[in-house]
């Protein structure tokens, strides 16, 4: 696999010299896009040339305009389909809005297929000859065990948060699509990390892939400054409430069960922020409306699980919370990745028990940095009218040595 180092020259040129067609750079410029990000300045040349891609880069980075563009460009010149498979509904949806942005002006047909959503929709979008298909790996499969989709016509294939996806278990529903699409096509591949699953991946269904990596494996955004308070159980939502009088923006906090995430937004409310919950028990229309309530800043706050660590595109984020530690420590630079989007500054804070040491030391392994700890402010008395189900202890703050390197 060939493969090419990010450079930071040449990127004041805007999207010029991308070797994207006027059309589309028209449709760029309107949208209020003026300078590539490191993603999209190194992949389109590469894509738009029609060459595979294996591209490596860190979330809220623009890899949908890296590929959406090529893809667009590809279609227009040669024909055939586009076919996008995502791990989520919500990436979904918002690759689909996306594209529908850059495409409107040309008549851009998509099918959004996706579980939650209506299937009979579906059908009647496919049959309606769609240039680019998007979907998640379950019900794209569905669609082509009832013979209502047919992929031989697909030329270029975009398989996104590619890591994701084999972590939530789809890697045999993906080689059943990737056994039904041509083999002369187009392959991009994009992810946030390079597990040796993915590179199987690559190497078995691509063509000399040209690998892009604009981010060592593992690196978070410059852009976000983290920042680590060590807490007992009873302190979490006094320090919460603390933080929550202190930043004044949209706030995102993520909590390790739907359980604890309905609980934190139910306190939350109490404290007079106004609150919405996003987790799996949650139906499609249900996590849109939120979604599109703190979008639209209905919700200031949005407490979700990791279902939305990748799903959640909204510009602005203030402040990313995480109640809970990640298990997994990738999904901890997936987290704070919602913060400190499109070149903006965010903040990242981890709240983490004396006894959750290792957990934090394999994240900062990961990252190959040290996540700075904070003394514990002055912390409010219990309000028994916002947390009545707990009780809480004076606890004497202070640093745990399991957190120093």
């Amino acid at each position: 696999m060939e493969h090419t180092p990010h450079s930071p020259h040449g990127e004041s040129q805007g999207f010029y010299g991308l070797g994207i067609a006027p059309n589309l750079l028209t449709a760029i410029e309107k949208l209020g896009f003026k300078t590539p990000t490191p993603i999209q300045h190194q992949a389109i040349p590469i894509a738009v040339a029609g060459k595979d891609v294996v591209g490596i880069a860190q979330t809220g980075t623009g890899k949908t305009l890296a590929f959406g563009v090529p893809m667009l460009q590809q279609i227009a010149q040669t024909g055939g389909r586009g076919l996008i498979i995502l791990p989520t509904r919500e990436l979904a949806v918002q690759v689909d809005e996306m594209l529908h942005q850059i495409g409107r002006s040309f008549g851009l047909r998509t099918a959004l297929l996706i579980g939650g959503a209506s299937s009979e929709r579906q059908r009647q979008a496919l049959q309606r000859q769609p240039q680019i298909i998007i979907g998640t790996p379950g019900r794209i499969n569905d669609h082509l065990a009832q013979g209502t989709l047919r992929l031989g016509d697909v030329r270029i294939l975009v398989l996104d948060e590619a890591d994701r996806m084999l972590d939530m278990g789809f890697a045999p529903q993906i080689r059943k699509i990737l056994q039904t699409v041509p083999k002369q096509r187009q392959t991009m591949l994009f992810s946030a990390t390079m597990p040796k699953e993915i590179m199987r991946l690559a190497t078995s269904y691509m063509q000399l892939p040209i690998r892009v990596e604009i981010a060592p494996e593992g690196t978070a955004a410059e852009t976000v400054e983290q920042e680590l308070f060590v807490v007992t159980k009873d302190q979490k939502l006094r320090l919460l409430d603390k933080l929550l009088q202190q930043y004044g923006g949209p706030v995102l906090i993520f909590s390790r069960t739907k359980f604890g995430a309905r609980k934190i937004a139910r306190a939350i409310g109490t404290m007079g922020h106004p609150v919405a919950d996003l987790h799996s028990n949650k139906s499609f229309s249900q996590r849109q409306a939120a979604l599109a309530g703190f979008k639209s800043g209905k919700y200031r706050i949005l407490v979700a699980t990791d279902i939305a660590s990748r799903g959640i595109d909204v510009a602005g984020i203030e402040l990313v919370v995480n109640y809970d530690v990640p298990e997994n420590p990738h999904d901890y630079i997936h987290r704070i990745g919602r913060t400190g989007r499109a070149g903006l500054t965010g903040r990242a804070i981890t709240f983490a028990s004396a006894d959750q040491g290792q957990q934090v030391r394999d994240i900062q392994k990961l990252m190959r940095t040290w996540i700075p700890i904070t003394q514990l402010p002055a912390l409010p008395p219990p309000r028994s009218d916002n947390f009545p189900a707990l009780s809480y202890k004076s606890v004497k703050p202070r640093r745990h040595p399991s957190y120093r390197r």
